[in-house]
């Protein structure tokens, strides 16, 4: 039992400092992956800021978050329904809003960045807070395809950046995809899996490659999926069931892709197709291209490979 107790002492030294390093969080991006993960951040008991440019995306942000924290407060405190008042009421505390950027990342721990999929934005971001966040905050982008290495690559502080790929909707999904680089050193890699794991995420490791792990198996199959339907081997529905009683996923691959919405499955390929030109899984599909140039880009317009006012 002494023994027992000696290696749990030696695991709180090495850990609860690490912990207690990150207090203090700034979320850049208010749509629906930065509003989650600071309401995620929120719930761990973390103050947080979200910051987005506009106003009107702020206030969208906080109503979306009173909305799903109520949601999760009746599911934790169904028999205790004060509880559950208390829980919201302590995790908004929690979060303050803001449109600046620079006044935010003043005394923050760590920054992660949730907007647009566009390099020269972040660029532009982390370049302006790079000289104004204290010397010890780490960097994180929540990029899904964009290089990790590529976007630190603007800052001066490459060994305190890394990626930290959360999945939508976060509240609900357990897994955080923690990136990386040649450069991170590894204290900062400590402190983003530390977080990640006190935010009740299951954290994986993964090196700065394109898509990380899941992205890099899901969209070249999304995409191959939709290459088999170019061939008249299948049709969608019946690709969809093979996969989900086949293969035991929830979804099939043309529901999934019609979920995450076909601009960004092929935002993603075209990204990867422009960096490496010989790869042919990354090659354009022209059903996909299609698709999204007659603006059907899935649930979010109402059709996509399936249409969502009607049967499919």
């Amino acid at each position: 039992m002494a023994q027992v107790f000696k290696v749990i002492c030696r695991g709180m030294a090495t850990s609860s400092p690490l912990r207690a390093a990150i207090n203090h969080v700034t979320i850049v991006g208010g749509g629906l992956m930065g509003s989650g993960i600071a309401q995620v951040a929120a719930q761990s008991g973390q103050k947080v800021i979200l910051v987005d440019v506009k106003e009107d995306i702020i206030k969208k942000a906080e109503e979306s978050i009173g909305t799903s924290l109520k949601r999760v407060a009746k599911k934790l405190y169904k028999d205790d329904p004060a509880k559950g008042e208390d829980f919201v009421k302590s995790t908004l505390a929690n979060i303050s809003y803001s449109v600046d950027l620079q006044k935010s990342v003043k005394s923050t721990d760590l920054v992660v960045e949730a907007i647009v999929e566009n390099i020269k934005a972040k660029h532009t971001l982390f370049t302006s807070i790079d000289s104004v966040a204290p010397k010890h905050t780490v960097f994180a982008s929540n990029t899904s395809s964009l290089s990790i290495g590529e976007i630190a690559s603007v800052t001066n502080r490459k060994d305190r950046f890394g990626g930290l790929h959360f999945f939508n909707p976060v509240p609900v999904m357990k897994l955080l995809e923690v990136i990386r680089t040649d450069d991170t050193s590894q204290e900062t890699y400590e402190l983003m899996m530390n977080w990640g794991k006190a935010l009740g995420k299951t954290c994986i490791t993964c090196k700065d490659t394109p898509g990380f792990v899941v992205n890099r198996l899901l969209v070249p199959q999304l995409g191959e999926a939709v290459r088999m339907l170019e061939r008249g081997v299948a049709t969608s529905r019946d690709i969809d069931i093979a996969m989900k009683l086949g293969a035991g996923h929830p979804m099939g691959p043309f529901e999934l892709a019609d979920y995450t919405g076909l601009d960004t499955t092929k935002f993603i390929l075209d990204g990867w197709h422009e960096k490496f030109p010989d790869v042919e899984i990354f090659k354009p599909i022209e059903k996909l291209n299609n698709l999204v140039s007659e603006g059907k880009l899935g649930r979010k317009t109402g059709e996509g490979f399936y249409k969502y006012n009607s049967t499919k």
